[in-house]
């Protein structure tokens, strides 16, 4: 499977909406491209999660264990999508798994990474954390019903 272009792909995210060429360019210069063979796990849930992923190629299944220990798909994410971005920033447990259901071609911004840049480029940096909070609040707004669903079962103080 052919790696991607890193600037086609951050283009392609919605975190990264707005960003100049420029902008572009800051991150692609620490975004390294990795590929994930079929059936293989980007990350695991539970474990720390210490990088943004971005899919360039193909499509992840995400899932998590229900408090019996079933598999409980939460549905599959394509190209542009980001994974993981909280993981930018504060390092922590992922709350789900991710798995290639096809070869994936993605992009990887480590904590790391994204700190040192952090000190160099603030101003970008910024512009990417108001990205990743307009994107996770969008998210919240999408899934409003489920997670009304999941407020309304938890037990009475």
């Amino acid at each position: 499977m052919a790696l991607v272009v890193p600037e086609n792909v951050l283009k392609a995210c919605p975190i990264f909406k707005g960003f100049t060429d420029t902008g572009i360019a800051i991150f692609a210069s620490i975004a390294v491209p990795r590929a994930f063979p079929k059936g293989s796990q980007l990350f695991t849930e539970g474990k720390m999660g210490e990088s943004l992923l971005i899919v360039g190629e193909g499509t992840v299944r995400l899932s998590a264990k229900s408090p019996n220990g079933e598999e409980i798909s939460l549905g599959d994410v394509g190209a542009g999508e980001p994974l993981g971005e909280l993981a930018l920033v504060q390092k922590g447990e992922r709350l789900c798994s991710a798995t290639a259901m096809t070869d994936v071609a993605a992009l990887e911004i480590r904590h790391a990474d994204f700190q040192k840049l952090l000190i160099q480029k603030p101003q970008a940096c910024v512009k990417l954390l108001m990205g990743i909070v307009a994107f996770f609040g969008q998210k919240a707004r999408d899934n409003r019903d489920m997670l009304r669903t999941l407020v309304g079962k938890a037990p009475a103080a």
